[in-house]
């Protein structure tokens, strides 16, 4: 397996910012700041959607760009014989990563095309029943209805307001396991407001039923603490365009091996790969060049490192929530903030103004990005800074909510 020590000095030949990052150990705002110089960035921009896509650091870029180039120079045999064999160097660093195996990684190009991977491939007949959760992705349960009418199984949901205790999910989830039950499929952390689910603990409950448990860790890995073993779980997807920072069009399914050779794959494989996890990236022709620059995206998070980067993220969080809370009554924050297990995701509605509305006017009026969401009961304006975010952009868009509140959207 590549060492750490390996990956530093491949990243040693990388541009004076990386390497910066890689010798300084001083959590200050001059090391943020050093952080932010990795990115190429609209500087017109405030950009708090991470939650959705974040940019990748210019050296993890332009590694990408750089393999594009060589695969363009003469595809063939530069992408089919010298840079997709790269992949497994790639399987095995995000396997070190998360705690497992490399034969149990599969490289997909979202978090989406790794759960319905499983969705579609496990072995369900007419009468077999699914529970999902009212919070799950649109996505996910968009992909167990067209499993439902095409196979006749059943979903059901467990149904919970947000924010939740870990109780109020375990007691909805518990209520909803009949005899049929075969899957349950809960996200690890909400998309929509940054509550954390109790995976584990749903796991524990199931496995001894013959249940099995999709994770979608879409908003989890690299972001908040998460492990293979610490989850014990048998199926994790996630997107790596997130909170890893690697090139859009990157993720990853684990399978624990034993389940590989039951999940039929989205697109063919030869029976000789009934238990390969390689059989999941059989897609055709693709790019090498996105999937091998998770490679230096990996060592870019290994050199801010996990906690700190996870303490950073909170703590922009908690700048411009606090703040807002303060402010006026009339702010409501659905994101369980003294939880251990969340990170920079929060919603905040504002009684009296529309959330569409209000997106609409931070990023026409003060160019800054967020997402107004509006989904099962759910709504508000999601914010998700990152490691390049300055606490000035923080400030800039908490003065400007400030303004909505007082002066409208004008």
């Amino acid at each position: 397996m590549t060492s750490r020590r390996a990956f530093v000095a491949w990243a040693a030949a990388a541009p004076f910012v990386l390497r910066e990052v890689l010798a300084s150990s001083a959590d200050t705002e001059a090391y943020w700041h050093t952080i932010r110089r990795a990115f190429d960035l609209d500087p017109s921009v405030i950009y708090l959607n991470s939650a959705g896509l974040s940019p990748a650091p210019t050296t993890v870029f332009d590694a990408m760009l750089r393999d594009t180039r060589f695969s363009n120079t003469a595809p063939v045999q530069h992408l089919w014989r010298v840079l997709e064999p790269r992949v497994e160097g790639v399987r095995r660093e995000l396997a070190a990563e998360f705690g497992c195996d490399p034969e149990e990684i599969a490289i997909t190009r979202n978090a989406s095309e790794a759960m319905e991977i499983v969705i579609s491939g496990l072995p369900l007949r007419s009468g077999d029943e699914v529970i999902v959760t009212t919070q799950n992705y649109d996505r996910m349960l968009t992909a167990w209805d067209q499993r439902a009418r095409r196979d006749g199984i059943v979903v059901r949901k467990a149904s919970f307001a947000l924010p939740a205790t870990d109780a109020d999910v375990l007691t909805a989830i518990h209520a909803a396991i009949t005899p049929q039950t075969r899957v349950i499929e809960l996200p690890h952390l909400t998309n929509w407001t940054g509550q954390p689910m109790p995976v584990a603990e749903v796991i524990a409950l199931a496995r001894p039923l013959g249940i099995d448990v999709c994770v979608d860790g879409a908003q989890t890995f690299a972001h908040t603490p998460v492990s293979r073993d610490a989850l014990n779980c048998d199926y994790y997807a996630t997107s790596l365009h997130k909170w890893l920072l690697a090139p859009l069009g990157t993720g990853f399914l684990y399978v624990r091996r034993g389940k590989i050779g039951n999940i039929w794959p989205l697109m063919a494989a030869s029976a000789e790969r009934t238990a390969d996890i390689r059989k999941f990236e059989e897609i055709g022709t693709h790019p090498a060049a996105p999937h091998n620059a998770i490679a230096l995206a990996l060592v870019f998070h290994r050199a801010i490192g996990g906690a700190r980067k996870l303490a950073r993220l909170r703590a922009l969080r908690d700048r411009w929530v606090r703040a807002l809370l303060a402010e006026d009554p009339r702010v409501r924050v659905m994101t369980p903030l003294d939880d251990p297990r969340s990170g920079a995701i929060a919603l905040v509605e504002i009684d009296g103004l529309d959330t569409a509305a209000l997106a609409q006017w931070l990023w026409t009026r003060h160019h800054i990005v967020t997402s107004a969401i509006a989904f099962n009961g759910v709504t508000g304006i999601r914010v998700t800074p990152n490691v390049f975010t300055t606490l000035a952009e923080i400030d800039a868009f908490t003065d400007a909510v400030r303004a909505a509140l007082h002066g409208g959207l004008t």
